[in-house]
């Protein structure tokens, strides 16, 4: 998982010993991939004549015990996955990408990880390759807006995982993957013996257990199950702090951690009309507004560019709002009054959704504060604690003059700011080896 450069920086400056860890992590990976024949272009293209298919087990050996630890992980509450990044879905760019990649990896011997790790043993063909993926690299970067339509909407699917695409259990997912894995190592190694002439009598007797061990933690990996959203919410904690200046010394800086329930209860995630309006010209952060009101009442009357995403239906976008916002995003929910905002809330906090607030008293309130000289609205003394507390003449959408406020008008607004920009995981690159 990659994070900005800034963001790195900064972590490795407050904890040096992080320098280690990377160094550790990169020669072990480099080791294993050297050791493993990940290094000679023979070994890496006899894989696609079914001579020799070490690299494919290596390979799908490492991705297997990676899920199983990572589900565990997460089944038993040590992580989260929302906050693991997953590589948006795009299938046909990934159709075409794979074959490009597929056709290259016969041809030169190497993908390009493998490519740095024989060219970092002077190996002259990784060298040839690897400034062969850099100038591929480059060209694409330079011919990219030719075809970026395509590219980046052709089979576009979000954060897309197996459990959602079947409907199954991750835990089951699990299972099945690795019995997957199995008869491919199986059949791997009948056709290392039909082709390759191998002696299987050779082959270690451990890599049975292996199989074994592998299988059960799997079967493990079912039974805990997956975290409910409840019982994310549970654990999410926040972290605030707290400046208080001192006269001729330096100020005291309170640091304190909150529950999701008590950041509710201290109202710390409601911020009001005036600051929700203020994020949409704050260049430091991208507000997202996201109305969860019925589609009929979004229709009368919603903010200028809030995003219309039904309390039932939020559970569907929550994969969106993990993968697509930039990191600088802020989520600001909006409801009538505070009720149905408060459920969609715990809905995000659940899942994983950093940066996520409540518009204070609803759209009613950011009526109130913006609206109310104007004529057309007539308040509804009708209205329930979470209805509409307007009556409007036309469903106009956001074309009500509240709905955009000028910025001119409201130019140097007073409110207690409360939103506080979490850091938040950036994307990561893929690949093989």
């Amino acid at each position: 998982m990659n994070f900005p450069i800034s963001s790195l920086i900064a972590v490795s400056a407050a904890n040096p010993w992080t320098y280690l860890v990377f160094g550790l992590v990169g020669f072990a990976f480099g080791f294993i991939l050297e050791t493993s024949g990940f290094g000679d272009s023979r070994k890496l293209a006899a894989q696609f004549y079914f001579t020799e298919l070490t690299v494919l087990k290596v390979m799908f050996t490492a991705i297997v015990t990676a899920m199983v630890l990572l589900f565990g992980s997460v089944g038993l509450g040590i992580l989260d996955f929302s906050q693991v990044w997953v590589n948006t879905t795009y299938i046909w760019s990934g159709i075409v990408g794979g074959l490009i990649m597929g056709v290259g990896f016969i041809v030169g011997g190497f993908c390009p990880t493998t490519s740095l790790a024989s060219a970092s043993t002077g190996k002259i063909d990784g060298m040839m390759f690897m400034l062969g993926g850099f100038f591929g690299a480059a060209l694409f970067a330079e011919t990219e807006p030719l075809f970026t339509n395509w590219y980046n909407n052709a089979g576009y699917f979000g954060r897309l995982t197996l459990d959602q695409v079947f409907g199954i259990p991750v835990g089951v997912v699990v299972v099945l993957v690795i019995l997957m894995a199995l008869f491919m190592f199986w059949g791997a190694e009948q056709l290392e013996r039909i082709f390759g002439k191998k002696d299987l009598s050779k082959e270690p007797k451990i890599r049975m257990v292996g199989a074994g061990v592998l299988f059960g933690a799997a079967v493990a990996v079912m039974l805990i199950g997956s975290p409910s959203l409840e019982d994310k919410y549970n654990k999410v904690e926040f972290t605030r702090t707290e400046t208080i200046p001192q006269l001729n010394a330096d100020p005291i800086v309170n640091t304190y951690t909150y529950t999701a329930d008590e950041m509710l209860a201290k109202r710390l995630v409601h911020i009001t009309p005036a600051e929700a309006f203020d994020a949409k010209h704050n260049q430091i952060m991208n507000p997202i507004y996201l109305d969860v009101r019925p589609e009929a009442e979004f229709n009368l009357y919603h903010v200028e560019k809030a995003v219309n995403v039904p309390l039932e239906r939020l559970g569907e976008v929550v994969p969106l709002l993990l993968s697509e916002p930039p990191a600088n995003s802020v989520f600001i929910v909006m409801g009538n009054g505070e009720e149905t905002a408060t459920q969609a809330w715990k809905i995000l906090v659940g899942s994983g959704v950093t940066n996520s607030y409540i518009l204070e008293g609803g759209i009613n309130n950011w009526i109130a504060f913006f609206g109310a000289e104007e004529k057309d609205i007539q308040p509804n003394p009708k209205a329930g604690d979470d209805d509409l507390a307007y009556i409007f003449p036309a469903a106009l959408g956001s074309q009500y003059e509240s709905c955009d406020p000028s910025p001119i008008e409201y130019e140097e607004l007073e409110f207690e700011a409360k939103i506080v920009l979490q850091l938040k995981r950036d994307k990561s690159g893929g690949g093989c080896g």
